[in-house]
């Protein structure tokens, strides 16, 4: 079976955000520093706190990150994607988006809102990431 899941790149704030995306969404968190692993003798002692792979799973949610570390090719945050959450209810996702908006870019914030295609709201979180919400009308 082939599935297709987000994978987030962060700058070194992949632990914090991760376990910030656990306190809104639940599941268990699996995390694994550079630290930990042989990899690490390649990297300098001031990368070793970096997260070389998470994954936060929950009835409701999967996804997995990492910390930026190729020596080479530059991160860029960019603005073409996004993580699509999906409800039933503006009763089921308010919670989540309350809790996710905590410290978000306020200019962008759309409310959670009945529109005529559906529930719909939107913003970019205090890490960067672009989040949607759609419920059913």
């Amino acid at each position: 079976m082939v599935r297709l899941t987000p994978f987030l790149l962060f700058d070194g704030n992949c632990a914090e955000a991760m376990e910030f995306y656990r306190t809104c969404f639940g599941g268990s968190l699996n995390l694994t520093r550079l630290g930990d692993t042989p990899m690490k003798a390649q990297f300098l002692p001031e990368q070793h706190h970096k997260i070389t792979y998470a994954l936060l799973q929950s009835e409701a949610v999967e996804f997995s990150a990492t910390d930026w570390l190729h020596p080479v090719h530059q991160r860029q945050q960019g603005n073409t994607t996004a993580m699509y959450v999906l409800g039933d209810s503006l009763e089921e996702l308010l919670p989540i988006f309350h809790k996710l908006r905590e410290g978000a870019d306020q200019q962008f914030l759309v409310e959670l809102q009945q529109m005529p295609f559906g529930i719909y709201g939107r913003f970019t979180d205090r890490y960067g990431v672009e989040w949607f919400f759609r419920g059913a009308s």
